[in-house]
């Protein structure tokens, strides 16, 4: 018997995340083992009116690229993924991975060339979803490897998922709907402002916010979502992290990461494990060493590590940060192949002020 939260996720992610309307070309981008997902998300698009075009993905194919592949066909920009970058009007991708580490015997420089020559691609679908003209969003259909990833038997991470997603809700849209407001409030109060400082026993951290707008992330680019962000003024950061998660890109998982902050640039990065992997990724280009996003984390449905980035960056009571390309809405103007997010946990003894003002204490927000 098929489980009604697939076609509660499915009716989400067409009808609220991007909301097909009829006449839209829509992407749809599968891991193979969503397919359950993919078909109901695909049967949404054309009940909304929508075309779909599907795309599947396969981290088996992805590895035999990266093993077999000369620098110039990792190089290579396919016409269909420039032909979709520009004149796509919404996207849906469903992650669902057979192996989470299947890429982990891969040469990081080969990934870091590869990623770099697709970065043009990144740049019109950022460009375009800032001017309007594209929507997006991005889910985990709940498969083995994910359960396994995150400690959990695989019926107590889809309980996990939906309750993330609200997709066990008898009205998912409206507790979208409810967040969006609660964050609103939060987006408003920081309208205008400019310096922030993070205090706690895993930072001390200083910021400039002037300028930038704060995004209210309420589950339409991610599913879910959970999460204020923006990206600081480039050269602003002072001060250093220590990032109490494991960081996870490219199939490694970079533990114990530290790092040090002056005129915005990471001048010292150290990690227990993979740092080497961690400073190849800092070195990819210039940009890649400055943060594109500062951002907390609200939703208090995910209170455990995962370590699937889409459900803990939104972890309630986190904070994190990306190194790399900011979001052109929210003013940042920093530009690079990656974009990779580190998380903090701000609920002990932890602070965050804007202006002078205790804006989030020990994982809660105080303002009114």
């Amino acid at each position: 018997m098929s489980d009604p939260r697939v076609d509660g996720l499915a009716r989400l992610l067409v009808n609220y995340c991007v909301a097909v309307q009829p006449g839209d070309w829509v992407a749809l981008r599968s891991d193979l083992t969503a397919r359950p997902l993919a078909e109901r998300v695909y049967a949404h698009i054309l009940a909304a009116g929508g075309n779909p075009t599907v795309l599947w993905n396969d981290e088996t194919l992805d590895e035999t690229l990266y093993a077999a592949a000369g620098d110039d066909q990792l190089r290579w920009i396919s016409p269909v993924e420039a032909l979709l970058a520009e004149r796509v009007d919404a996207r849906i991708v469903i992650r669902a991975p057979e192996n989470t580490r299947a890429l982990t015997g891969i040469d990081p420089a080969r990934q870091r060339l590869h990623g770099v020559a697709q970065q043009p691609l990144r740049q019109i679908y950022q460009q375009r979803a800032a001017a309007g003209t594209h929507r997006w969003t991005l889910t985990n259909y709940p498969c083995a490897a994910l359960a396994q990833e995150a400690d959990m038997s695989l019926r107590d991470f889809e309980d996990f998922v939906y309750a993330a997603t609200y997709a066990d809700q008898p009205d998912p849209v409206a507790a979208w709907q409810a967040i969006h407001d609660r964050q609103q409030r939060l987006v408003d109060w920081l309208r205008g402002k400019s310096d922030v400082v993070v205090r706690g026993p895993n930072v001390d951290l200083r910021l400039s916010i002037a300028g930038r707008t704060f995004i209210n992330s309420d589950g339409k680019r991610n599913m879910p979502s959970g999460e204020i962000f923006t990206g600081p003024v480039e050269e602003s950061a002072e001060g250093w992290v220590r990032f109490t998660y494991p960081a996870i890109r490219g199939g490694r998982e970079v533990e114990g990461v530290e790092m040090v902050f002056a005129q915005g640039k990471v001048v010292k990065a150290t990690a227990r494990k993979n740092e080497a992997y961690l400073l190849s990724q800092i070195e990819s280009d210039p940009g890649a060493a400055y943060l594109g996003e500062f951002a907390i984390g609200t939703n208090y449905q995910i209170q455990r590590f995962t370590k699937s980035i889409l459900y803990d960056e939104k972890i309630g009571g986190t904070m994190h940060m990306a190194l790399g390309s900011g979001y052109p809405e929210t003013g940042s103007r920093n530009e690079s192949s990656i974009h990779w997010d580190f998380i903090c946990d701000m609920r002990t003894d932890s602070e965050i002020l804007v202006d002078g003002e205790l804006l989030f204490k020990d994982g809660q927000f105080v303002i009114a």
